[in-house]
């Protein structure tokens, strides 16, 4: 059975830890390949491998700066990501509404008893 491509979308290009740890990083701005892998503590193809599919996925862009290659977070591409976890708002918010509930009769019997 042939193996699924990682690239195909967001979810599964951030599925790798490391590639996480570039958005990251990215976040701060702009930065050259070498930067990355020191920050990594990979190898500089190693990086670059994980920058490719990060751009191809749309969470990087590239431009190139003399003989410097340097990368920068697009967030646009996280958009899908936010849109599926925006789902769990709502699930969210009654959990929280019901904790908010719970402690305040646990606070109402402490101040009776």
């Amino acid at each position: 059975m042939a193996r699924a491509a990682t690239t195909s979308d967001v979810f599964n290009a951030i599925a790798e830890p490391q590639r996480r740890q570039i958005l990251t990083l990215l976040r701060a701005g702009e930065r050259p390949v070498t930067e990355v892998a020191r920050e990594l503590g990979t190898t500089q193809p190693g990086a670059s491998k994980h920058l490719r599919v990060l751009r191809e996925v749309g969470l990087v862009r590239d431009r190139r700066e003399g003989r410097q290659r340097l990368y920068r977070l697009d967030a646009r591409g996280l958009r899908p990501l936010h849109e599926w976890t925006g789902g769990f708002e709502r699930f969210w918010n009654e959990s929280f509404d019901r904790l908010d509930a719970y402690v305040q009769d646990l606070e109402q019997t402490r101040r009776e008893g």
